[in-house]
């Protein structure tokens, strides 16, 4: 992979450092909605701000782990728990600066994985993958550790979905041969998509409610179902036809019906009176 521009480097290594707080923050709200002490505290802010980095690395296998080897960031993340702990964050202030700083974080840290990947030349799907599990794989471990959904499974505005056009859109510029254009173009397509997802609350299809393949089969038993029907009533009236008069051929009984039509009858309304007149003739004969 070619060098990076040291002012990119330094911009990824402020923001990494930034998200870190922030997170910790993040996370140690969620402990206090949970009710949770001092300890509690902390551990959710270590996984939201470090874990998804942490099993990166440990999947790449590229020795310890980034947050673990810079006590920086451990002790940032402690910070945010420490302002989420004597600081009752909530209101719509806050909710605006959460959501908006954490799309920030969300499109560099998918391009820092997707970057790190790259780097060890892993193939470009692996590559994706390091990149949502770096952007995401915090949050997931701190739903789960909190006893809740991780939400990215479902149910809350876009957030796996920038993570992953992000890293797309980073392999394909490295692909291209533009690494540092790539890390600057990437991350703002999907922190664009993560802030527009919130505010026109983009959500993907739930499962319970979406199954398009059963909805294909239903209808096409209901088609079969109404060519059944269409199928049954025709060959009704065409043996009252032929009960009428056997010897008849098609074509003579197609033209007789043709000369009885009055204005404004249809060639359907015409069989069905000459099955019945054919009726009535026989019964008159045999009486």
């Amino acid at each position: 992979m070619e060098s990076v521009d040291p002012t990119i480097d330094l911009l990824y290594r402020s923001l990494d450092l930034i998200g870190v707080v922030l997170n910790g923050i993040i996370g140690g709200t969620i402990a206090r909605q949970r009710n949770f002490d001092i300890i509690g505290f902390i551990f959710l802010a270590l996984f939201s701000a470090t874990a998804g980095g942490m099993i990166r690395d440990m999947l790449i296998s590229d020795g310890p782990a980034y947050a673990i080897s810079d006590p920086l960031y451990l002790i940032l993340a402690c910070v945010g728990a420490l302002i989420a702990f004597l600081t009752d964050l909530k209101g719509r202030a806050w909710e605006i600066f959460k959501v908006h700083g954490d799309a920030v974080i969300l499109g560099a840290w998918s391009v820092t994985g997707c970057t790190k990947a790259l780097a060890y030349g892993m193939p470009w799907i692996a590559c994706i993958f390091m990149g949502v599990l770096t952007a995401v794989g915090g949050g997931m471990v701190r739903d789960v550790a909190s006893g809740q959904i991780p939400s990215v499974f479902g149910g809350n505005p876009l957030y796996a979905v920038p993570a992953i056009f992000a890293s797309a859109a980073m392999v394909v510029f490295a692909e291209a041969g533009f690494i540092g254009l790539g890390m600057m173009i990437a991350p703002i397509l999907g922190t664009g998509l993560a802030i527009m997802a919130y505010w026109f609350e983009w959500v993907l299809p739930r499962g319970i409610n979406y199954a398009p393949v059963n909805y294909t089969a239903a209808q096409m038993a209901s088609a079969v179902k109404r060519a059944e029907k269409r199928g049954f009533k025709l060959g009704s009236n065409r043996r009252a036809v032929e009960k009428s008069d056997p010897n008849e051929s098609k074509a003579s009984r197609a033209g007789r019906n043709l000369r009885h039509l009055k204005p404004g009858d249809s060639p359907a309304n015409s069989s069905g009176k000459a099955a019945r007149r054919s009726a009535n003739k026989a019964s008159e004969d045999e009486n």
